[in-house]
């Protein structure tokens, strides 16, 4: 599998930490060879593990050290800022790039994770890779108030990691994901995403694939594509209907104001994106995120998740990279919480239709270029 360069230049320079960690830097310029430093204090070495939940059939992961990681700091204290004074280093050196992405030094999953502890189920080890990835040098800008061209450097950035790290043969999940805001638990005001590599196939996804298959064995086409043609057909629900990209709220929406992205080619990753395809996505997802922020006029929560092919080394003609949006609201001031149906029982409720709050997106204007 081969990544199709960007419509705008994309540079990388690999270096490591003092403590081992591996830190990429990328541009659209050429990038200075810099120093990879690190913020004070010890890394906790990390021992996460497995334990299988037997009633629900799935893996629980354990980081007990990530009680002690860096919580809310001041804006002096930013560890994802630049340094700009070498006595007082942080994540990332200064220099001319664009997007930074470093190993976690508070990993849920690592490469090192030692012997899991005995436990009444099966354990093992919390073996993968969490990586950060910083979407710019500035502290006060958000992913969807970058320039086109250095969003479209983030896709492709976020393109390289699925290449790199789907070809570990101990990874079978590369996940990208961003949580925005205090409301869904986020440590770092710093604009920044995580991704998350796992040695299985989480159940969330699986469980989506599992369905796509199935359409696409009955069909002999993808679920996503055949919805997306039914969603532009429909119209009520889409936000941005582009060449080659789309964003819609979907008919079956559990969030309110949930938005999905997605190629209208079922491409399987980031990394398998046309350079066209990969504008228009930049130019669907900067769409959306400008409506979020601009409903309310405030800063506007939420968890991202991108959503691609495994990395199992099985072929997968059903997958459709696509993002999904969770927003925290389902109304000014009021937050949408899992409760009793939702967490006991696997049924969400909602109190909103997704029509009525597509109609609200779609009334808010906003301007790429």
């Amino acid at each position: 599998m081969t990544s199709p360069p960007p419509t705008v230049p994309l540079y990388k320079e690999v270096l490591h930490k003092p403590d081992g960690r591996m830190l990429i830097l990328y541009g659209r310029e050429p990038i200075v060879a810099q120093e990879a430093p690190n913020p004070p204090g010890e890394r906790p070495a990390p021992s996460s593990h497995f334990r299988w939940h037997p009633f629900r059939g799935e893996w629980v992961a354990y980081a007990d050290y990530r009680q002690h990681r860096t919580f809310l700091p001041a804006p002096e204290h930013n560890p994802l800022a630049p340094t700009v004074d070498t006595a007082r280093p942080t994540e990332l050196p200064s220099g001319r790039y664009d997007v930074a992405v470093f190993e976690n030094r508070f990993p849920t999953l690592s490469r090192d994770a030692g012997r899991p502890p005995e436990s009444l189920t099966d354990t093992r080890p919390g073996t993968g890779v969490c990586e950060v990835i910083v979407y710019t040098q500035d502290p006060t800008a958000s992913l969807g108030t970058l320039p086109l061209e250095h969003l479209e450097i983030v896709l492709a950035s976020l393109g390289d990691r699925y290449k790199e790290l789907g070809e570990r043969p101990d990874i079978q999940y590369v996940m990208p994901f961003e949580n925005r805001g205090v409301e869904v638990g986020v440590t770092l005001h710093h604009p920044h995403g995580q991704i998350y590599a796992y040695p299985f196939v989480p159940p969330i996804p699986a469980g989506e694939l599992r369905r796509q298959a199935e359409f696409f064995h009955a069909h002999g086409r993808g679920l996503l594509a055949a919805h997306l043609e039914a969603e532009q057909r429909d119209g009520r629900r889409m936000l941005y209907d582009g060449a080659h990209a789309v964003a819609f709220v979907p008919s079956f929406a559990r969030y309110a104001y949930e938005a999905w992205v997605a190629p209208k080619r079922p491409a399987p990753s980031l990394a398998d994106l046309s350079p066209a395809e990969r504008r228009d996505a930049a130019r669907a997802l900067k769409t959306l995120l400008l409506k979020y922020d601009g409903l309310w006029g405030r800063a506007f929560p939420y968890v991202m998740v991108f959503h691609q092919a495994p990395t199992d080394g099985v072929l997968h003609p059903e997958a459709h990279l696509h993002l999904e949006c969770y927003p925290a609201y389902r109304m000014p001031g009021r937050l949408k919480y899992l409760a009793g149906s939702e967490l006991g029982a696997g049924v969400f409720t909602s109190d909103t239709l997704p029509e009525s709050k597509a109609a609200e997106l779609q009334q808010v204007a906003v301007h790429l270029d």
